[in-house]
């Protein structure tokens, strides 16, 4: 651990009127009780929205809803965001499958390694919604990071040195690990393990190695919180800089925001809904549950250009 700060923690949750909210860790993170969405007020809809911006991750149990749920659910926060990874299942275009069976066995997953969603996409997703189905009896936990708190406990003197930097935002690593060490199948990952052979990379995937450059500090859009914005997976350097100078920056800022105290670990169980904003977090998943079949179904909603 890098540092435990004092002073800087409150996750307390408010004292809403039509929902409630119980804080999951110090850092972050709380479950909401007290509704079900398929037949959610506007009331109800105002403080979860409002408890997400201020826990960063909420979730919901027992929510037994289908695509068409998810999707409703999902518009109420806005538009759907493009998704870079998966196609929508079949009526449902905008419900992305990430589906692990039993039987498969890869040293890497969907979603494992640090990182924030899509960040590579010149208008990265603002929120992520990921539904739990069928789960494995232990493993399978996704874990959390609050990269406001993050940059809350930096100095003044680190503050001022990134406040002007531009991060280079790719797919590039994960095609490369990618196309090495992964089976193609009809997996995310196999998708693009199967291009190793080819000699030029799909346009679209392309685009997404090609990447984009976003502020190394961005500013929430609604709640003005600065966040540190930058990944394990997906930063790959900073605008202006020569490699190892990028490398030395982003590698101490990813080991600052993803020590133990600014993170939670949330444990699934089938009917899960989670929620979080990729603005002010980072996640991953983990690969720990072979011999166990994960069904879970994801939608985004559509951000903005990060500022």
């Amino acid at each position: 651990m890098i540092s435990h700060p004092t002073g800087k923690f409150d996750n307390t949750a408010k004292d809403y009127t039509y929902i409630k909210a119980v804080p999951l860790a110090a850092a972050m993170g709380a479950e909401i009780l007290g509704v079900d969405i398929t037949g959610l007020t506007d009331d109800q809809f105002a403080e979860i929205r409002h408890a997400l911006f201020r826990h960063k991750m909420v979730y919901l149990r027992d929510q037994k809803i289908g695509h068409a749920d998810q999707e409703a659910f999902s518009l109420r926060f806005g538009l759907f965001a493009e998704d870079a990874y998966t196609e929508g299942v079949d009526g449902h275009a905008n419900v992305q499958p990430v589906i692990k069976e039993a039987d498969h066995r890869a040293p890497a997953i969907f979603g494992s390694g640090w990182h924030t969603d899509s960040p590579f996409l010149r208008t990265p997703p603002a929120i992520s919604l990921l539904y739990g189905i069928e789960i494995p009896p232990f493993g399978g936990d996704t874990i959390f990071s609050n990269t406001v708190l993050a940059y809350e406990t930096l100095s003044d003197t680190m503050k001022s040195l990134l406040a002007p930097l531009r991060v280079h935002m790719s797919m590039a690593e994960v095609v490369a690990n990618t196309q090495r060490t992964v089976t193609p199948d009809d997996t995310p990952l196999g998708r693009i393990a199967a291009t190793r052979d080819h000699t030029r990379l799909p346009d679209d995937l392309q685009r997404k190695v090609d990447g984009a450059y976003h502020p190394l500090v961005r500013t929430h859009p609604l709640s003005g919180e600065r966040s540190l914005y930058c990944d394990h997976t997906y930063a790959c350097g900073i605008e202006g800089m020569e490699a190892n100078e990028a490398r030395a920056i982003l590698d101490f800022l990813v080991s600052h925001m993803t020590q133990p105290a600014f993170t939670c670990r949330l444990r699934w169980a089938p009917g899960t809904l989670a929620l979080w904003d990729n603005r002010i977090c980072i996640h991953q998943a983990f690969n720990d549950y072979d011999g166990y079949r994960r069904v879970m179904y994801r939608t985004t909603v559509a951000g903005e250009a990060p500022a």
